[in-house]
This record gives C-alpha cells, structure tokens and sequence, in this order.
C-alpha cells in the first residue's frame, strides 16, 4: 500500500532507529530525578515523548530544507528532493508526531504539559537557525540537551537547575560533533549564504571550536558528578 510505502521512507528518511542514541540523556535526567529507576509508566511516556520529539524535529527538517537539500549535491538524494515523498506526506507524519508528544507529555504531569509547546519550538525551529547564525550547531545541541531536563520534569513535575549542567553537557557534545559535521558542507554553505562555524573561521579553526566545545562538555560532566554527589 502507497500509505505503508511512504511511512517506511519517511521512517528511514529521518533515521527513525538513531532515537536510541538520544534516550540516554533522557533516562539519564529521569534516574537523578527519580534516585534510581523512575516508574514503568513513567518511563514507557518518557520514551513515546523522546521518539516522537525526535521524528518531529527530523521530519521538519527535511521539509524546512527541501529546496537547500535539492541544491547540494551531497543531499540531493533526500527522499524530498528526489521525489520519494510528498511535502504534504511529511507535513501530516510531522503533525501526528507532535500530537504524540503532547499527548505523553499530559500522561506525565501539568508542568510538562504546560512546558510541550516550548520543548516543540526549541526542537522544530532549529532548522532555521542556520539561515542567520553561525551559531545553529548549538541550538542543535539544545535541541537534544533539553531531554534531560525535560525527563526530570516528567519525573517531578518540577525543574532542579542542577540538572541543567547535563543539559549544557549535551548541549556542547552535539554541538561540537555538529560543527565537524559542517565541514563536510564548506564550500556549499559559502556558496549558498548560509550559516556555520566552518564557513566563518574555515576547517581547522572549526575543529579547534569543536575540541574547545568538547572541553566544555568534560568540565560540565565533572560538575554534574560533583552537585550531584555521584563520585
């Protein structure tokens, strides 16, 4: 069926499978939440909201960036620009996705409920960034470095800034595998007017920027473990 069709290849499109490596940092800020292991039903809407965030914000993606992903040779190949999918396809499997998360969060409690919208835009918006700053790399990484926070919420129906160190960890971890990432697209970006690390201080300045980010992320991990006691 065309239906099921179109599902798989959005589902491999946006690399569906990869939601494992993202749910670490959630089930880690749901255990320093809970001290231990949160409840089954906790974690099982902590899992549905972490998967369904992740495929709305890489479903948005490609839609945001069909036109960019149609001119550079390396993307040109993307389900979208190459015909494979439909925008309106996406669009729906991008709205179901976030009604999804909604839904997991209001399983959770009232505060992230109150708080899915924010968590949307943070992770959906990113796909602009890159048009006006060279910064997106980590509004990337925040993207990502929320899930901590946000599973702590889950847990707790609050927020300890304390968790926020993890936060800013991941934050500077993705941020710095991002702007590696960039290099690949130098020449592109440069051509295209479009925003990166790379682009404004070339490919070794980009990977000093991504060893400092990296730096960044140690020391953050290492007051983590002090605050919380975990030596």
């Amino acid at each position: 069926m065309p239906l099921f069709r179109d599902l798989r290849v959005t589902l491999e499109m946006i690399k569906w499978e990869h939601s494992i490596f993202a749910l670490p940092f959630a089930l880690c800020g749901a255990m320093l939440a809970a001290g231990g292991l949160p409840s089954v039903r906790q974690l099982a809407w902590i899992i549905i909201a972490m998967v369904s965030a992740r495929s709305a914000a890489m479903a948005f993606n490609r839609v945001a960036d069909a036109a960019i992903d149609a001119a550079n040779p390396r993307t040109q190949t993307r389900a979208l620009p190459a015909g494979a999918l439909s925008p309106a396809f996406v669009t729906t499997f991008v709205v179901i996705s976030c009604a999804v998360f909604v839904l997991a969060a209001s399983q959770l409690n009232r505060l992230a409920f109150v708080l899915s919208p924010v968590a949307l835009a943070i992770v959906l918006l990113y796909s602009y960034t890159k048009r006006f700053t060279r910064w997106s790399h980590l509004v990337l990484g925040l993207a990502l470095g929320i899930a901590p926070a946000a599973a702590w919420i889950a847990v707790r129906g609050s927020l300890d800034p304390r968790i926020l160190l993890l936060t800013a960890a991941v934050t500077f971890w993705v941020g710095g595998f991002d702007v590696l990432y960039a290099c690949q697209d130098y020449e592109f970006d440069r051509q295209a007017g479009l925003h990166s690390i790379p682009r404004y201080v070339g490919i070794g300045g980009a990977l000093v920027v991504a060893r400092a980010f990296h730096v960044i992320m140690s020391l953050l991990l290492i007051a983590l473990v002090g605050v919380f006691g975990l030596g």
